[in-house]
């Protein structure tokens, strides 16, 4: 089975996106088929954007549970090889975040493609060579 690296904003449009980002869907169709990777801080940062999202009202708790099943039955595998001191150069030459170096370190590492909505990761990403879906 194939991989890509899923970024946190792109399952987080499945539960909040209105069904028309068009890179959420597709990915979301990769699934049946692939398997994703992410890296160890996209839990958290999914359960960041579910706690955010219900407190904007864009959620509910129900549904915020109800989301976090789905996701388990998913395809999705966690590495947690990377560490602190190998993204500091990624996040330095690309200019993002650590945490947005863990998913490109992860692409890198793998050679998997990634998938983001994130307009600034995916310029990181085509700054250092990283293919995206």
């Amino acid at each position: 089975m194939r991989t890509f690296v899923l970024d946190a904003s792109v399952a987080l449009t499945w539960l909040l996106g209105d069904g028309s980002d068009p890179i959420a869907e597709r990915v979301l169709d990769r699934l049946k088929d692939r398997s994703a990777l992410v890296p160890a801080i996209w839990e958290l940062e999914v359960a960041n954007g579910l706690v955010v999202a219900e407190r904007t009202k864009r959620s509910t708790l129900a549904r915020s549970t109800r989301f976090l099943e789905l996701l388990a039955a998913l395809p999705i595998e966690t590495d947690a090889a990377a560490r602190g001191a190998a993204l500091l150069p990624i996040a330095r030459k690309a200019n993002v975040s650590v945490y947005d170096a863990g998913y490109l370190e992860l692409a890198m590492r793998t050679g998997a493609p990634l998938a983001t909505i994130d307009r600034r990761l995916k310029a990181a990403a085509e700054t250092l060579g990283v293919a995206s879906l």
